[in-house]
């Protein structure tokens, strides 16, 4: 064992060898640009003069002051091979996987060459690692105790080696090792050169530190402007539609997911839910965006004229039908036909729109030519068609055609988080349409516009804001009960629901002893978001605290 604090001084060949090796170990800094091209450049300088087997590089930057950069010779790096696949490659001694070199040693069935057990941990003395000064042990397997780090070095075959500390501006940065597979100690002059070439290997650290300071800076930003404009494009993929609740969020992701397909997409849910939005956030993110969107009511055209709309008509095909005119499957060619309320159309209608979908053409009425049409169908309805296919009201061979791809449109009800962005939302465009400059909303309107039960959905509720809007004064809009439609009968519905709702709620707190979230919470138990729940707790002024309490 050896410490460098003292050193006789050199001859003049030796100080000029050191001088000019030193000199080669800086060129080597300058000519490479990565730590790894460095310690190899480095290790073809210094073999000549001080043979050795490794060189290791720590970094006390590294939480674990696990290896940062090495080089063993009998077995470079590969371009582009990681610190920890290069080990595994090497088959670091015997270890197994998940198994320390400290474990390795205390193996009940390891013996080292002196048939002696394992060392202790660590010797009386002081660790090197912890001080300013360069070290060197001639054979591990002579030594009577260990350091932590000695471990790995024996478990990698190593018997002698030599640590030396690389300073940058009076900081210890890390340490560069280097490992003899044969106990040939390192000799004063050995560490004197090591020592001195440490100043350039110290600066290739810092460089190698700094720019990977710089690589993890730029990689973080690339990250968040990557966030940014996934939330940009969100924004202006939705922009007309307003809400963040858990449910909407699911709705959305299913949009994305389906539009960029060609696959027929039926949206269901209530009247006022914004189906019709939905229809055209797919078509826009579709690859048919540059194509025509169609859309077309199934249940505001009379029987007799469906056909006529849909398919077309030939010049006298019946009375007054002066000329040929296209039918709406050929007006959305190229791009995408929007069929809402397909569950009102009739048996007969039905029977055609299925060939339509099957064949993908059709002749017009009074005429004989075939019209084949590159169109995608999107299709919307209130309606519970399963249970129409059930009942025999609907052709199943067709809910089957359209039902490719479901999207749910969840009630207002169920995402009432997102009352108070609709209403800022529906206050702003209303207020800029009939010039009413509304700064705040009064807390006891969005209360009571909170509490309602909304039968009518989104379409609804921008109704009852179109109306506050213009019943507004002094820059603050107010809801009053009145103002809600059918508010008696509402307010009737309403009382009830709420009763309801308080009572299973309070019922899963009770379960869950007030907890929220987690698998055992009230919300699990209710199928809800945590934050819808705690939005329905505070709306209806249930005190969740009294359940952790008691239990009751």
């Amino acid at each position: 064992m050896l410490t460098t604090t003292q050193r006789q001084p050199a001859d003049d060949a030796g100080l000029e060898q050191r001088q000019t090796l030193v000199l080669r170990a800086w060129e080597a800094v300058s000519s490479e640009r990565e730590l790894q091209g460095v310690i190899e450049a480095i290790t073809q300088v210094l073999i000549p003069v001080i043979p050795y087997e490794s060189i290791v590089i720590i970094s006390f930057d590294c939480e674990d002051h696990g290896p940062y950069a090495m080089h063993i010779i009998r077995e470079p790096r590969r371009a582009g091979e990681s610190i920890g696949e290069y080990l595994d490659r090497l088959g670091n001694a015997a270890l197994r996987e998940g198994e320390t070199a400290e474990e390795y040693f205390n193996r009940p069935e390891f013996h080292l060459e002196e048939k002696r057990p394992a060392r202790p941990l660590i010797p009386p003395e002081p660790d090197p690692l912890q001080g300013s000064v360069s070290y060197t042990c001639a054979d591990l397997f002579a030594k009577d105790g260990w350091y932590e780090h000695e471990f790995y070095i024996a478990a990698s075959g190593l018997h002698a080696y030599a640590s030396v500390k690389l300073i940058v501006r009076e900081k210890v940065i890390g340490a560069a090792f280097f490992g003899r597979m044969a106990p040939i100690a390192f000799t004063e002059d050995d560490m004197a050169i090591l020592e001195d070439v440490s100043r350039a290997l110290a600066v290739a650290v810092a460089n190698a530190l700094a720019n990977e300071e710089v690589r993890n800076l730029r990689d973080q930003l690339e990250r968040e402007n990557v966030v940014l404009r996934e939330q940009l494009c969100l924004v202006q993929k939705f922009d007309e539609i307003v809400g963040d609740s858990q449910p909407i969020r699911r709705v959305l992701e299913a949009v994305e997911q389906v539009a960029a397909t060609d696959a027929t997409v039926l949206i269901t849910g209530e009247t006022g839910t914004g189906k019709e939005l939905i229809a055209r956030a797919i078509h826009r993110l579709s690859p048919r965006a540059h194509g025509p969107l169609v859309k077309f009511n199934c249940a505001a055209i009379p029987d007799t004229l469906l056909a006529s709309e849909l398919f077309g008509h030939e010049r006298g095909a019946f009375t007054g039908a002066v000329a040929r005119r296209k039918g709406r499957f050929e007006q959305a060619d190229t791009g995408t036909l929007f069929l809402d309320e397909i569950g009102e159309l009739s048996p007969e209608m039905q029977v055609m729109l299925l060939r339509v979908l099957q064949e993908r053409e059709f002749e017009r009425l009074g005429g004989g030519e075939t019209v084949r049409v590159d169109v995608r169908i999107v299709a919307a309805t209130n309606r519970d068609l399963a249970e129409d296919v059930r009942a025999r009201r609907f052709r199943g061979d067709l809910y089957y055609r359209l039902n490719v791809f479901p999207v749910h449109l969840p009630p207002l009800r169920e995402r009432v988080e997102d009352i108070p962005l609709l209403t800022s939302h529906f206050t702003a465009k209303h207020g800029e349409r009939f010039g009413r400059a509304i700064s705040r909303i009064d807390r006891r309107a969005m209360n009571l516009l909170a509490s309602h039960h909304w039968p009518g959905n989104v379409r609804e509720l921008e109704n009852v804001i179109e109306r506050a809007v213009i019943l507004s004064r002094n820059g603050t809009l107010r809801v009053e009960q009145d103002v809600l439609p059918s508010a008696t009968a509402a307010g009737d519905v309403n009382e009830r629901f709420q009763i309801q709702e308080r009572e299973a709620i309070e019922s899963a707190l009770r379960a869950s002893r007030g907890r929220i979230s987690g698998p055992a919470g009230a919300a699990k138990a209710l199928g809800l978001p945590p934050s819808t729940l705690e939005f329905r707790i505070k709306r209806l002024s249930i005190d969740k605290f009294r359940f952790r309490a008691t239990g009751n």
